[in-house]
């Protein structure tokens, strides 16, 4: 990324990065292209950018050839969550409320059979939400799950927390247990379910009931809740902030927000300000080493 990139350059990157297939890419790509800056500085970036998309036409037109549909990549994305679950337990349908995914639901068993990628809008951030195929099934990807950020836990009954508990073993992610209730209407039920969960000490659990969309809610502010990052917003001087916020660890600091935005970028900063939770007061100058907290704006003057 360039350091005089304009806004509209830096969403159309997002907007590549997120493309799954070839033809999405191609098409994101031309995007950046025409977006990209156009001084002098900038050649080497267009450049690279024109042969990426030469590269990107010709694998398409060799998959066309070959008479196979280009294949979903899998970018992991800097919060990815996970769904998994036994077959039929609601995986598709979980995943089509929570994201812009469009997955085909059925009564069948083991309809999924490759990961489906969705993403899912919460307090000006995006998450990466995948559905993997039925734990029991030939399709699973085992190595999907144990590299997620997060990973929800679907069942329909109490007893099958433990049997797909069995299988985590490896999994790194937080794991969040949510019940999915046929029932709306069943109160006492739901009462019961949430009794065993804290009898046995899980703590991080939902319950959902997809027929109706209850629990939804809670379920998206806990996901949200599971990753420790805080959310720093950007600005030109003069200028409102950035509608996105960069995703930051914690005790993060300017120089960290410069350098996530582009490598080297601190080097180039003159002159940076900040409002918000971390500032004494609006506007007030701070250096590199300022610790940052959720919901800062910072505004970078470059040399």
């Amino acid at each position: 990324m360039p350091i005089n990139a304009h806004p509209d350059y830096l969403n159309a990157e997002k907007e590549y990065l997120q493309a799954q297939t070839l033809e999405e890419k191609i098409e994101k790509l031309k995007n950046m292209i025409s977006k990209a800056p156009s001084h002098k500085g900038a050649e080497n970036l267009r450049a690279q950018l024109k042969t990426r998309l030469k590269k990107l036409q010709q694998q398409l037109e060799k998959s066309k050839k070959s008479g196979k549909p280009s294949k979903k990549g899998i970018k992991k994305e800097e919060m990815q969550v996970v769904i998994i679950g036994q077959t039929n337990s609601g995986k598709s349908t979980l995943l089509k409320i929570l994201t812009n995914a469009n997955p085909v639901i059925s009564k069948i068993k083991f309809t999924t059979v490759q990961p489906i990628i969705g993403m899912m809008n919460y307090e000006d951030t995006q998450i990466q939400i995948i559905e993997n195929p039925a734990i029991e099934s030939d399709y699973y990807d085992r190595g999907l799950t144990n590299t997620a950020d997060t990973i929800l836990i679907l069942v329909n009954d109490f007893k099958s927390i433990k049997e797909i508990e069995k299988k985590l073993d490896r999994a790194i992610g937080k794991k969040i247990i949510i019940v999915n209730m046929n029932s709306s209407g069943c109160e006492p039920e739901w009462r019961k379910i949430e009794a065993r969960l804290r009898a046995k000490r899980y703590i991080d659990y939902v319950i959902i009931c997809t027929k109706e969309n209850l629990g939804i809610e809670e379920l998206k502010e806990k996901i949200f809740q599971s990753f420790d990052r805080i959310r720093v917003y950007t600005k030109e001087p003069g200028k409102e902030k950035s509608s996105k916020p960069v995703i930051l660890n914690p005790e993060s600091t300017v120089k960290d927000a410069a350098e996530k935005i582009l490598k080297g970028f601190s080097f180039q900063v003159k002159e940076t300000k900040i409002w918000g939770p971390s500032s004494k007061f609006p506007g007030q100058k701070v250096g590199l080493k300022h610790k940052l907290k959720d919901l800062d704006v910072v505004e970078f003057k470059t040399r």
